[in-house]
């Protein structure tokens, strides 16, 4: 065999073991157009709408709030003296921007040790589990994106002390992805997409 041949197969190899695409798809406006775009974020959603009954527009808008559809996303990074890095502002990752001790947490109470946070079925299990929680502890309906996304981002226990109110600034974004739930919501009805 050439070596461009053998070179060939190797990269083919490589490219079917990654995880998927990393990058976020092109219309972020237009949740058919995601949907359709990215089949696999469509079965992800109706999978863990099955399971935990959290809708798909709810979780596409908290989604796109912390990660903007992208896998591999990351908290930026602190600055000492405004060029000196010291780490990340926090430990979330993937499309839920699950914090470390959060993930290990779910990991340990559903079992699934190979879950990845940079995989969108991983993370929307994720999302339904979290969601499902804050209902149960906080009564939080799970079509209320806007206090679901506020103990989302607090916790549920920040939730509770209503810790949002000192953060005006949260309340606004917690709107905005309410807002986004809504279009996204609009927009599926009126989409023409495969079923599982």
């Amino acid at each position: 065999m050439s070596r461009t041949f053998c070179a060939l197969i190797i990269a083919m190899l490589l490219a079917s073991c990654s995880g998927g695409p990393t990058s976020a798809p092109r219309n972020l406006d237009d949740a058919c157009a995601i949907l359709k775009e990215r089949p696999e974020y469509y079965k992800a959603f109706r999978a863990a709408e099955r399971r935990w009954g959290v809708p798909i527009h709810v979780q596409m808008a908290t989604i796109h709030q912390e990660s903007k559809f992208i896998a591999d996303a990351r908290t930026p990074f602190r600055y000492v003296v405004g060029v000196i890095p010291m780490g990340r502002q926090s430990s979330a990752f993937g499309y839920s921007q699950a914090l470390d001790a959060t993930w290990d947490e779910y990991l340990s109470e559903q079992g699934r040790w190979s879950a990845k946070r940079d995989r969108i079925d991983d993370a929307t299990d994720f999302m339904g589990w979290y969601m499902t929680k804050t209902r149960e502890i906080n009564g939080i309906p799970l079509h209320d994106a806007q206090n679901q996304y506020l103990a989302y981002h607090e916790g549920n226990t920040g939730f509770a002390r209503q810790s949002y109110n000192a953060k005006p600034w949260l309340i606004g974004v917690a709107q905005k992805v309410n807002m986004r739930s809504q279009m996204y919501q609009g927009q599926i009805a009126g989409c023409r997409l495969r079923r599982w």
